[in-house]
C-alpha cells in the first residue's frame, strides 16, 4: 500500500499504538487480531505504521468462527486488505464456537482467544486487540446489569498478560473516520445490529436514549467509571489475597474474620482457581454462608462444581 500523509484519526490510531507499545516497552512480535471491521482494519493499520518505524515483527490473525454464511469469504476479504496494508504474514483461522450454557457470544469470545493464546503463544507475541472506548462504556453497563461488583465494572484492561487494547481511549467513530482517510472499506458484521445479541440492544437503543436523554458524554463517562473502577478492584483483590493467600482449601475461621468485600473476593478467586467459570454473585453468597451462616449445610453447588464445609475448611469438588 503506497504511503500517504497521515489523516487526523489516523494519526491518533498510529499516536495510540506507538504509545502503549512504548508504555509497556515491548521488544518482541506483534500480533494484530483483525475481523475486517473499522475498529480492527483501523489498529491493522497503525500497528503497521509502527512496526515499520520501530523494526518490530508484526503479523495479523484472522479468526473465523463460522456462524454466519460467507463466514469464509469474510476472513479472505480480511486477510486481503491486511496485505494490502503491507502485511505479509497473515494467518486465517477456523474455529468451532459449540454450543454452550454461556450463550453464543460468550462461546465465540471464548473460541476466539484460545485460538489466539495458542498462535501469540508459538510466536512469542504480544497480541493487539481493536477495543474502542465505546466497546468498553458497553461492557461496564453489562457489568452494571449483572451486578457482580466492581470487578464487573472495571471493564476491559489496557493490558492483560499478552493483550495489549492501544485504542481504549478513542471512538469507533474515530476508527471509522481513520479507515475512510486511508481508503478502506471495512466489513459491517450484520451480528453487531442484530438486537438478539445483548451488546448489540445496547449499542443501538441503550446507549442512544441515555446518549439522548442525559447529555452527551456518557460513553466517556462509563469509561472512566472503569478506571476507577479497575484501580479499586486491583486494591482490594491484591488486599484478599495478601488476607487469604491461594490454597486448595479455605480456613473458614480466617475467612470469617475478613471484611465482607475480601471475603467474598478470596471466595470468587479460589472458586475461579478451582476450575469454575462464570461465577456470579448468588454462587459467591451462597458459598460464604457456609463460613458465616454454618448451620451443618450439605454443600453449595457453583457452576461445575460444588463446595462443601469439611472440618472447618471449605473444599471444592468436581460437579
Amino acid at each position: 500500500m503506497a504511503r500517504r500523509e497521515l489523516g487526523p484519526a489516523t494519526l491518533q490510531v498510529v499516536q495510540a499504538v506507538a504509545g502503549a507499545i512504548e508504555a509497556e516497552g515491548v521488544a518482541g512480535p506483534l500480533l494484530v487480531a483483525c475481523s475486517g471491521g473499522a475498529d480492527s482494519l483501523a489498529l491493522a493499520a497503525g500497528a503497521r505504521r509502527v512496526a515499520d518505524r520501530t523494526g518490530l515483527g508484526c503479523a495479523a490473525v484472522v479468526v473465523d468462527h463460522d456462524l454466519q454464511p460467507g463466514s469464509a469469504a469474510v476472513a479472505g476479504s480480511a486477510a486481503q486488505a491486511l496485505a494490502e496494508l503491507g502485511y505479509t504474514d497473515v494467518e486465517v483461522v477456523r474455529v468451532s464456537v459449540a454450543d454452550s450454557a454461556v450463550g453464543p457470544e460468550a462461546a465465540a469470545r471464548q473460541a476466539r482467544y484460545q485460538a489466539l493464546d495458542r498462535l501469540a503463544g508459538c510466536r512469542d507475541a504480544h497480541i493487539l486487540l481493536g477495543h474502542t472506548l465505546d466497546d468498553q462504556a458497553e461492557t461496564v453497563l453489562l457489568g452494571l446489569v449483572r451486578g457482580s461488583g466492581t470487578r464487573s465494572l472495571a471493564g476491559m484492561a489496557a493490558v492483560s498478560g499478552r493483550y495489549l487494547r492501544p485504542l481504549l481511549q478513542l471512538r469507533r467513530a474515530d476508527t471509522v473516520r481513520a479507515c475512510a482517510e486511508l481508503g478502506l472499506h471495512p466489513w459491517q458484521d450484520p451480528h453487531n445490529r442484530d438486537t438478539a445479541f445483548t451488546r448489540s440492544r445496547l449499542r443501538t437503543r441503550v446507549l442512544p436514549v441515555l446518549e439522548r436523554e442525559l447529555g452527551p458524554g456518557i460513553a466517556e463517562a462509563l469509561a472512566r467509571t472503569a478506571q476507577l473502577a479497575r484501580d479499586d478492584a486491583d486494591l482490594l483483590d491484591s488486599l484478599a489475597a495478601v488476607a487469604h493467600p491461594a490454597a486448595d482449601t479455605l480456613d473458614c475461621a480466617v475467612l470469617g474474620g475478613q471484611p465482607p468485600s475480601l471475603r467474598r473476593r478470596a471466595i470468587r478467586s479460589w472458586l475461579s482457581d478451582r476450575g469454575a467459570p462464570e461465577v456470579g454473585f448468588v454462587h459467591v453468597v451462597a458459598v460464604e454462608a457456609l463460613v458465616v451462616d454454618w448451620h451443618g449445610q450439605r454443600g453449595v453447588d457453583v457452576p461445575g462444581a460444588r463446595v462443601v464445609r469439611d472440618a472447618g475448611r471449605l473444599r471444592c469438588v468436581a460437579g
